[in-house]
């Protein structure tokens, strides 16, 4: 479907600052995002597969060996540890789960490892299933769809005309290859990016109508948490009031796309993010993120909730695209994990499903690099000043 609004006057929306305008931009997108998807949402949790050392220098990843941030890290888990979070985030209410790694490509062992932990979250979960592994072939992403990957993820992060500032190890053009090889194979997209990069708003713009033309079944928005000895370590977090702004600009360009908040999004909206969710979200990545913490599963199903939105997930092992199709609902009853795995008296609370959701502060070391090489784009790491 066309956007909703032309360049030029999403360009005149960019520049607007009064709250009460904002909220009526907020209330065009809501009406937007239900005509298409009703009070259907798409919950979304990860898990950081494999962690830290990437060889690639994007501006805002502390993971990079060209950041002298703290470096969390470990090896690409097995298919069993894969699928212990997956059952993690399916108790936790999440719809889909998405399996994450660091660096731009896989070696064959950790490929296959992958593909494993993809046929095993299948077998044993009702989730929707999604990779974000870097570069690919046509021939892995179809590898990928025939172990029972049903969504790739692959950012394009910016818009392309600032891109150079944001990686030189990462081609822009590498970026949307990989994104063709997903869509040869079948497979439904993810991509999307983060604003406060230094970007324009000019260029907010860009990005959001570069998104249009890829038309993306997805397109998950991250809020640049400065990580400090990053390149962009000290930068400002961006104002509530701008980010909400920027979702519903996003939305009514791209009416059809599943839009979810991600990174950065509870350090900055804080209390705005209900509004942000009328801006027209579908969903948010529940739970935590790659290398930092995020919101109490409870607390966002509640956030959705109280807006009148269902975030039951359906019992069709994934088969079928509920609850992100775009033409309706699939019935069914809705299952209860910790119903099926309590005793009826047991107080919920007291439950142990033999399962953690995802908690980079307690799974990952965090470890300070001996040396870090200069940044191959020249520019300095930086931290936040005072």
């Amino acid at each position: 479907m066309p956007p909703l609004i032309t360049h030029e006057e999403a360009t005149r929306l960019g520049e607007i600052e009064d709250h009460a305008r904002i909220e009526a931009l907020v209330q065009r997108a809501w009406e937007a995002r239900v005509q298409r998807f009703d009070d259907s949402t798409d919950m979304c949790s990860l898990v950081n597969a494999k962690s830290g050392g990437c060889a690639e220098d994007c501006g805002f990843c502390a993971q990079s060996r060209f950041a002298e941030a703290q470096t969390p890290m470990h090896a690409m888990m097995s298919p069993e540890q894969i699928l212990e979070h997956a059952r993690a985030a399916e108790a936790a209410g999440a719809h889909r789960f998405c399996m994450v790694t660091q660096g731009q490509g896989l070696s064959k062992r950790d490929f296959e490892r992958i593909l494993q932990g993809a046929r095993m979250v299948a077998e044993h979960t009702n989730l929707k299933r999604c990779a974000s592994i870097g570069h690919m072939s046509p021939a892995r992403a179809q590898a990928l769809k025939e172990a029972g990957i049903q969504r790739v993820h692959h950012n394009v992060e910016t818009a392309q005309s600032y891109y150079d500032e944001v990686s030189s190890t990462v081609k822009y053009e590498g970026r949307i290859r990989t994104i063709e090889a997903v869509r040869e194979a079948g497979l439904e997209t993810c991509v999307g990016g983060i604003l406060n990069l230094g970007e324009s708003r000019e260029q907010r713009v860009e990005m959001a109508f570069e998104l249009a033309a890829i038309d993306p079944t997805s397109v998950p928005i991250n809020l640049l948490n400065p990580r400090p000895g990053t390149k962009f370590g000290d930068r400002e977090p961006i104002d509530p009031w701008e980010a909400v702004k920027w979702i519903a600009i996003f939305r009514l360009i791209l009416p059809e796309a599943l839009f979810r908040l991600c990174g950065g999004r509870v350090e900055n909206l804080g209390e705005l993010q209900p509004l942000a969710v009328k801006a027209g979200l579908n969903g948010v990545m529940m739970g935590n993120f790659l290398t930092t913490l995020g919101s109490e599963p409870d607390e966002d199903r509640a956030m959705f909730e109280e807006l009148g939105l269902n975030v039951a997930r359906q019992p069709d092992n994934a088969a079928d695209p509920r609850p992100d199709n775009r033409s309706g609902w699939l019935c069914g009853e809705t299952p209860d994990v910790l119903a099926q795995a309590k005793d009826r008296e047991q107080p919920a609370a007291t439950v142990d499903l033999g399962v953690r959701l995802w908690d980079p502060s307690t799974q990952l070391r965090h470890q300070p690099k001996r040396a870090v090489a200069r940044r191959p784009d020249g520019a300095a790491n930086r931290v936040p000043v005072g």
